[in-house]
């Protein structure tokens, strides 16, 4: 790490200790505080969270007992397979069983929602990084569950309402066959009306499809000016590749993708994914203690770490501090204390907790660079704008959430 990282991480680390109060001892269920991560750790999901996002809440844990030895903390780890029912059945036994406090990541909308329930029931924390569905925090909301990243809305209304602006009217959507896509495309088209827009259709592949083809024909043949991709990690990747093998990387067609991470410009290659924009939470290149933590991360992983398994290193980071302040894991008081504290660290800066479970924070739109223009290994976003945190969520006076208090 150069001069400059040495000193941002100083800076990460200062931060963390001022925001950590003193603490009398604490007083924890069985002693220790246990975390389980989940997620898809072999799937098409796994480069974004997986095994990373692990490697991310290790490092939170790390970070933390350094500050505060006197309480233990314990990460567990295990892979949902992108089944809600696998993912259920282990964090229940998390629960039950293992002593488990809090889980966090998730990175799978039908499995999000199916723990959300369990986390309510049960009466468990539940911090979701990569889960874009609304109804995480619409309908289906708990006072429980914190979304820490995003949701459908965040990520398709501000690129939509520009490029229908620069005359981008018509859509068509290849989306992933699963809660996540079908959202994403329902907010997609609400957002498009509203702003004047055309939607001419919609097709849904399965989320571990790898032949896009008829896909890639139907959009196509649409004749939309504008083809959103609502599908992540590795979907994402092999359509965009079989994009350009069609040749519609030449065409008058415009591609778009609704949901994007660097690992997935690595894996395809910055010649595949030029001009794409995406609107992002978090890049490891915006700032001195971003680039800190992602060059601390790249020791770990060789590769840098995604908005995700950044939100997952602050999601647990808030967590534990919380603990400490209250001096238990109790779920009541640590959830008063989350939610009354501001989140600021290199994730998000002054970011609250909303009635609904969303963490408020700004969001960025980014583009990837031209090849040429990509001067080291995962640089591969220019930053076209930051949008401030009130710009880029739906009202709190929208809401379907039960817990917001409506006005008489």
């Amino acid at each position: 790490m150069n001069w400059h990282g040495r000193i941002a991480t100083l800076l990460v680390v200062g931060t963390f200790i001022a925001s950590c109060p003193p603490t009398r001892a604490a007083e924890l269920s069985g002693s220790v505080v246990r975390i389980g991560i989940i997620n898809d750790q072999t799937g098409p999901l796994s480069d974004l969270s997986g095994s990373g996002s692990v490697a991310a809440a290790k490092m939170a844990a790390e970070d933390f007992q350094k500050l505060v030895p006197s309480i233990k903390v314990e990460i567990l780890a295990a892979d949902h397979q992108n089944k809600p029912d696998i993912g259920v059945g282990i964090v229940r036994k998390w629960f039950d069983v293992d002593g488990v406090d809090m889980v966090a990541d998730v990175s799978n909308s039908a499995v999000g929602l199916a723990i959300q329930s369990l986390a309510r029931d049960k009466h468990k924390i539940a911090v979701y990084s990569a889960v874009a569905t609304t109804e995480l925090t619409g309908k289906q909301c708990s006072r429980n569950g914190l979304a820490w990243l995003h949701d459908s809305y965040n990520l398709v209304s501000g690129p939509i309402r520009t490029l229908v602006s620069q005359g981008y009217d018509t859509w068509f959507f290849i989306a992933a066959d699963y809660a996540f896509g079908k959202n994403m495309v329902s907010e997609s088209q609400r957002v498009l009306a509203a702003a004047g827009g055309k939607s001419l259709g919609a097709v849904y592949h399965p989320i571990g499809n790898a032949d896009y083809s008829s896909f890639i024909l139907q959009a196509k043949a649409s004749g939309a000016k504008a083809i959103a991709f609502a599908n992540a990690g590795d979907q994402l990747v092999n359509l965009m590749k079989q994009w350009n093998e069609f040749g519609m990387n030449t065409g008058s067609q415009k591609p778009v993708a609704e949901l994007m991470f660097d690992t997935d410009v690595h894996a395809m290659g910055p010649k595949t994914a030029m001009g794409l924009t995406t609107l992002t939470a978090w890049y490891w290149a915006l700032d001195d203690e971003s680039r800190a933590f992602g060059q601390r991360f790249f020791k770990l992983r060789n590769a840098m770490p995604t908005a995700p398994q950044a939100a997952v290193y602050s999601g647990v980071s808030h967590y534990l501090k919380a603990i400490a302040a209250v001096g238990t894991d109790a779920t009541d008081p640590v959830l008063e204390k989350m939610r009354a504290t501001p989140v600021d660290d290199f994730y998000a800066r002054g970011a609250r907790l909303r009635e609904d479970g969303k963490l408020v924070h700004d969001f960025y739109l980014v583009q990837v660079k031209d090849p040429s223009e990509v001067k080291a290994p995962w640089e591969y976003y220019n930053v076209l704008e930051k949008i401030p945190s009130g710009e880029v969520y739906a009202s709190l006076a929208d809401s379907e959430c039960p817990l917001v208090k409506r006005g008489n």
